[in-house]
């Protein structure tokens, strides 16, 4: 009998999945692939091709981008799960899924084993995804289709359990593309998670999404702690979030940085079909910590955004200022 890996063990069985993936491959050749991608990645025009064209492509993709979207997404994921508590996926489709980032961020969030569909045009990304996903016993059945992201795409009908996923992939659409793929989310899933990069154009996106998806009856969970609209004035600001991701040998390869680690920046919105528990306010900025005091930049129910001031005649909530970060829920939890 298979021992299942826990949501703990998931990401170092991820990084253990990705690690042999560069042999054989050039340097140069890796080098190249990863350019062209970021110089897709961070680009604005939208693509009707397949961005991931072949193996070599596939493989620099994953080793480079594919922890990132990980962390970024199971970052998200937590939040989610959070304003849901008791609520667990019964399956999952990961729409644009490529090599299955989010399907492994999932698995990191909720343990066990569930039915699972990626969704992505790109056959060399769903054949690499299969492959790095045998080393996960929870996601050894998933189930990878190729399929058109865009206007055509038919979900089906909505299903009491189903967690639709939808990551870094707007970005890649056109105008009418996205609202097709994320009306087709809306139709088919009991809850939504969209993710995007931590750009101002990324938070567009996801701002376009989350009315789309409160138009068709859904209910923000993450990360905002309401449904109305955001107190963002458009052009001024953006909200985004940000995951610590561990540097691979490809990272340090190809932009000569010695650190372990970056910081992946990223937007997202969870929203559920049923009313779940946000939280009562977000962390939105870094906290700033000063001495006997922390500022904390935060969006509240109202909706409204607000510095607070939290300091030492706080007591305990100073001390758990001390130790929020960016993108908490505050108040924090109690036992109580």
């Amino acid at each position: 009998m298979t021992t299942p890996v826990s949501p703990a063990q998931t990401a170092e069985t991820l990084r253990d999945a990705l690690a042999g993936l560069l042999d054989g491959l050039p340097p140069k050749a890796a080098a190249q692939a990863v350019e062209r991608l970021i110089a897709n990645y961070r680009g604005r025009t939208p693509t009707d091709a397949p961005v991931l064209r072949d193996r070599s492509d596939v493989v620099a993709y994953a080793a480079y981008r594919m922890p990132a979207t990980f962390e970024a997404v199971r970052s998200a994921l937590a939040a989610f799960a959070d304003a849901v508590p008791g609520w667990v996926p019964g399956s999952h489709v990961d729409v644009g899924g490529g090599t299955g980032a989010a399907t492994w961020a999932v698995g990191a969030t909720w343990a066990g084993r569930r039915p699972v569909t990626v969704l992505d045009w790109a056959e060399p990304a769903l054949a690499l995804g299969r492959e790095i996903a045998a080393a996960h016993p929870d996601l050894r059945a998933v189930e990878w289709k190729r399929a058109r992201i865009g206007a055509a795409l038919d979900l089906g009908g909505p299903d009491t359990d189903t967690l639709v996923t939808v990551s870094y992939v707007l970005n890649e659409l056109t105008d009418a593309d996205r609202a097709s793929v994320v009306d087709a989310a809306a139709a088919a899933g009991r809850a939504v998670v969209i993710v995007e990069p931590g750009t101002p154009d990324g938070y567009a996106r996801v701002i376009e999404a989350r009315d789309r998806l409160i138009g068709a009856g859904f209910h923000v969970a993450a990360p905002c702690p309401h449904s109305a609209t955001c107190p963002i004035v458009p052009g001024e600001d953006w909200c985004h979030f940000s995951a610590r991701v561990s540097r691979s040998s490809l990272h340090r390869q190809v932009k000569g940085g010695s650190l372990a680690y970056e910081d992946e920046k990223f937007a997202y919105v969870a929203a559920t079909r049923f009313p779940p528990a946000p939280a009562a306010s977000r962390i939105v900025r870094r906290p700033q910590i000063r001495k006997g005091q922390v500022l904390l930049d935060l969006c509240e129910t109202e909706p409204s955004l607000r510095r607070a001031t939290v300091t030492k005649r706080h007591g305990p909530l100073y001390r758990a200022a001390r130790d929020a970060d960016w993108g908490d829920a505050w108040p924090p939890a109690t036992d109580e």
